[in-house]
């Protein structure tokens, strides 16, 4: 069973001149077939554990240690890392001008798997999950991200989640600006993913309305770089109900 294990995680980040400390000690566990809910406010954290976790340059590791599956995951670059089965779905994704997405696919699978998948079932592969996440078939000769919308930007996130199956995926906040059409549909491709039992997921998330789609096993709430409490499915409502404040109003977050 893939197990991404976070003990004790420190971050910092240069920014206005000054090292900043972001997360200050995470301890967190997230097994195969396990879905992980992040919740908190603004600046708590939350985003930097995605990106720290995926290899980002801009943040350092100044403590602890992160391991899949008993591998040093921050002794490795950031391709080994999606090699080894790390994905991250990003807030924001990117546009690749020049890179088409059947290319970026199709490249992105064959380093996972090892060896190019054959054409023929590789067409076949993308245009069923394409058609599942209500995709335009002609977005796979499109350049990645290019001209896309918020929408169609992220079901292309999770285009790639379905056809890499990697053992831990991270979802930075895939429900941001995403409307109730586009986040069923989204949250049904992630719910696929999760059904097989072979994907740990780390879900980032402010709101709520994500988990009515997508049922956590776990919630945790972030608040000044740090997991504050935990629980299960039932923490959620209860961050409905009140807000964040009873966590925040002790001190500011980071």
């Amino acid at each position: 069973m893939a197990t991404l294990e976070i003990r004790d995680l420190h971050v910092t980040v240069e920014a206005d001149n000054a090292t900043k400390e972001i997360l200050k000690g995470v301890d967190l566990t997230v097994k195969q077939g396990e879905t992980h809910a992040i919740m908190g406010p603004n600046g708590s954290g939350k985003s930097t554990l995605a990106y720290s976790l995926a290899g980002h340059p801009k943040y350092t590791i100044t403590g602890g240690t992160v391991t899949l599956d008993g591998e040093d995951v921050l002794e490795m670059s950031v391709d080994e890392r999606a090699r080894a089965g790390l994905f991250l779905a990003m807030q924001y994704p990117v546009e690749v001008p020049g890179v088409s997405v059947s290319n970026f696919l199709r490249t992105s699978a064959t380093a996972i798997r090892g060896e190019a998948p054959k054409l023929r079932t590789w067409v076949k592969e993308v245009r069923e999950a394409m058609e599942r996440l209500n995709m335009d078939p002609a977005f796979a000769e499109r350049n990645v991200n290019e001209g896309f919308s918020g929408g169609e930007k992220k079901r292309h996130e999770i285009l790639q989640l379905e056809l890499l199956r990697p053992k831990v995926a991270i979802l930075d906040e895939t429900d941001s600006g995403l409307d109730v059409d586009a986040l069923r549909v989204v949250s049904e491709g992630v719910n696929r993913v999760r059904e097989t039992g072979e994907v740990g997921t780390l879900l980032i998330t402010h709101y709520t309305r994500i988990l009515r789609y997508i049922k956590p096993d776990y919630v945790h709430v972030f608040s000044a770089g740090r997991i504050v409490e935990s629980g299960g499915a039932e923490l959620a409502d209860k961050l409905e109900n009140e807000g964040y404040e009873v966590y925040t109003k002790g001190g500011a977050s980071a």
